[in-house]
């Protein structure tokens, strides 16, 4: 993470994940997401199955060396502040998972999936990122 450089960060919400739990964040991405569901029955599900199921809220943050940008908190979500415009204009659409082993050849299996993105760029501390780094290193990953 650098200072005045730009992140776009993704909170992943599950139906048939261990969201609330937790398991709830799990490496890889799929462990988490489709952690209540065996092989079998995954295979089984239509697309709007997933759909249905699985989605994506994201934000984009400008990195500044300023903790009045402070949120202490982002391993739980995105960030809604009515006063600073965060999570005020939302895009909603259908897309598909990301990841290193998704690429303009290889296409990810798990879609559609509803993403939820925040319009506009915020600022954010880079204490903030500080936060989530330890916090996302704090997580059990029982998978």
């Amino acid at each position: 993470m650098v200072v005045g450089e730009t992140y776009e960060v993704h909170w992943p919400h599950s139906a048939a994940g261990a969201c609330g739990t937790a398991n709830q964040y799990q490496t890889p991405f799929y462990d988490g997401v489709f952690c209540n569901l065996d092989l079998e029955t995954l295979q089984t599900l239509a697309p709007q199955d997933i759909a249905s199921a699985v989605g994506v809220q994201g934000q984009i943050f400008t990195i500044v060396n300023d903790d009045s940008y402070y949120y202490p908190d982002l391993i739980r979500g995105w960030v809604v502040d009515a006063e600073m415009g965060m999570g005020q204009d939302i895009a909603i659409y259908t897309g598909s998972t990301t990841g290193e082993s998704r690429s303009n050849e290889i296409c990810s299996s798990y879609s559609p999936i509803t993403w939820q993105v925040d319009r506009k760029c915020h600022m954010i501390s880079a204490s903030s990122f500080d936060k989530l780094c330890y916090d996302m290193k704090m997580q059990r990953d029982d998978m």
